[in-house]
């Protein structure tokens, strides 16, 4: 039985609004925006830094500073005052909420690591959104981007998501083998979800 949906994406892509249809279909909770303002809550800061560090890693500098900082007595006395918000802390608050929505079920979970994180369950059907360069290039302008942005945006945003990938994970983003369907977009939002459903109820009668 399939009890959530992960949905990663190529940033453009529409992989967002696909698991927001998704999850309407399905009635299930939709984690996307949500789980960012959930990890704002938990960390006690304002969502837009979250936002900022999410599926992200730290610049090398930061790094290094963070490492002399926890090296020296004064940066061991003085670190947990500061309530530095960073990718580390934000990847470690993803990976406890996510094992608890996934402990609950019916919910439909956007990126931030999620299928990594439940690769090992049974009862998650891991879903990649992936679209060609045009269609994404065409669904950011139609968000309000310009072609130039919209292209430089598809290529910073997916390449950060891979950095982070193979920070956490040491895979190469997406890791193919992670996932149980791979769509793409282009062939339209209601092909997706139509798809994804259908293989959801595919694997729960399998498993009766």
């Amino acid at each position: 039985m399939i009890r959530i949906i992960t949905v990663e994406r190529e940033f453009g892509s529409g992989g967002g609004v696909i698991a927001t249809k998704l999850a309407a279909r399905l009635g299930w909770k939709l984690w996307d925006q949500l789980l960012t303002d959930e990890i704002a809550r938990r960390l006690e800061c304002d969502r837009q830094e979250v936002a900022e560090r999410e599926e992200r890693t730290d610049p090398t500098y930061y790094r290094l500073l963070k490492a002399f900082l926890r090296g020296s007595f004064e940066g061991n006395v003085n670190l947990p005052r500061l309530r530095l918000v960073d990718a580390d802390c934000v990847r470690e608050m993803v990976e406890r909420i996510v094992l608890e929505i996934a402990n609950r079920g019916n919910a439909v979970i956007v990126g931030r690591g999620s299928a990594y994180y439940l690769a090992n369950r049974e009862d998650v059907l891991h879903v990649f959104i992936y679209g060609s360069l045009d269609d994404k290039v065409r669904r950011l302008q139609a968000a309000g981007r310009s072609e130039q942005d919209a292209r430089e945006w598809v290529e910073t945003v997916d390449h950060d998501r891979a950095a982070f990938i193979k920070r956490y994970f040491n895979l190469e983003w997406p890791a193919r083998q992670m996932f149980d369907l791979m769509i793409n977009s282009g062939l339209g939002d209601r092909v997706a979800v139509a798809t994804i459903l259908d293989a959801a109820a595919l694997i729960a009668g399998q498993s009766k």
